[in-house]
């Protein structure tokens, strides 16, 4: 069963501070970029007030995670130090805090970020990397008993987009979750808290992005639950070209969401908040009458 999982309606996110994140419909996180340069909206929510401002409309909207990010992981992205990173998040998921206990993820491959992150407030870690660029991040991880999402990804941000190849994507990214997933074993992080995404757009050719999406099932049995984040990506625009802004890719975001989401997405992220939210409803009314 894809969309809505009516067979187990008991699967959730565990959350470090006890609670749940029930996983009997695909959930809605919701993209906050606290960046200069993020590809879509970066510089929009840099000022710490109106970055809460829009977490909490995006929570009204029907989000069930807000994601906040201090570095943009663009193609081309320079790295930006931990102390910045820091400075960017922090006062944002403190001002969340003060008025909302939506659940919140930090978008950081940087232990020291995620510590202070946690520290403040937040309640998952989104690590682009999947655990390989900080050694001290896994060890973080078990201590908390935090949830995790391990991203897969060519290279780095700066390097990943430069020549992509493969001979079999969907096959290559289900060896290295199982290498991931082992590692997390050998580090004392419980599978239960483990989240997976096929990295959309990082390291990625066109056809491997669409191979993804067709294929998202095969991601499925290792028994994980898994995100996909096709929000607003390049990959839309070279299927339908035009000279509009990443935020005019409305049409193709909703159109890979959804597919997302009957493949088996148990989470999608997202910029459209409001849109998506209403997609998702009107799919699952159409799937209770098949």
């Amino acid at each position: 069963m894809t969309l809505t999982d009516q067979k187990n309606h008991e699967r959730a996110i565990r959350l470090a501070s006890g609670g749940r994140l029930p996983l009997s419909h695909t959930l809605v996180m919701g993209v906050l970029n606290v960046t200069p340069d993020s590809f879509s909206d970066g510089g929009i929510f840099r000022e710490p007030a109106r970055a809460v401002e829009h977490a909490l409309a995006m929570e009204r909207q029907g989000a069930d995670i807000i994601d906040v990010g201090g570095e943009s992981t663009r193609p081309g992205a320079d790295p930006v130090p931990a102390g910045e990173e820091i400075r960017r998040v922090i006062p944002v998921i403190e001002g969340i805090r003060r008025t909302s206990s939506v659940p919140l993820s930090i978008d950081t491959f940087k232990a020291a970020t995620a510590r202070a992150a946690l520290d403040a407030g937040a309640d998952i870690v989104n690590d682009i990397s999947a655990l390989r660029f900080d050694e001290a991040m896994a060890e973080l991880l078990a201590s908390r008993q935090v949830p995790v999402i391990l991203m897969h990804m060519l290279g780095t941000p700066r390097t990943m987009q430069i020549a992509p190849s493969y001979e079999n994507c969907v096959a290559e990214i289900t060896e290295f979750f199982k290498e991931r997933l082992r590692y997390c074993d050998s580090r004392g992080i419980d599978r239960e808290r483990v989240i997976l995404d096929p990295g959309i757009g990082f390291g990625k050719r066109l056809q491997d992005n669409l191979d993804i999406l067709a294929n998202l099932r095969e991601f499925k049995k290792l028994g994980q639950t898994l995100l996909t984040g096709t929000s607003r990506k390049s990959f839309i625009n070279k299927v339908n070209p035009s000279d509009g802004p990443a935020s005019a890719r409305l049409g193709g975001s909703i159109a890979s969401m959804i597919t997302a989401a009957f493949g088996g997405a148990d989470i999608v992220r997202v910029h459209d908040v409001a849109e998506t939210v209403e997609a998702l409803k009107v799919a699952r009314a159409i799937r209770k009458r098949q």
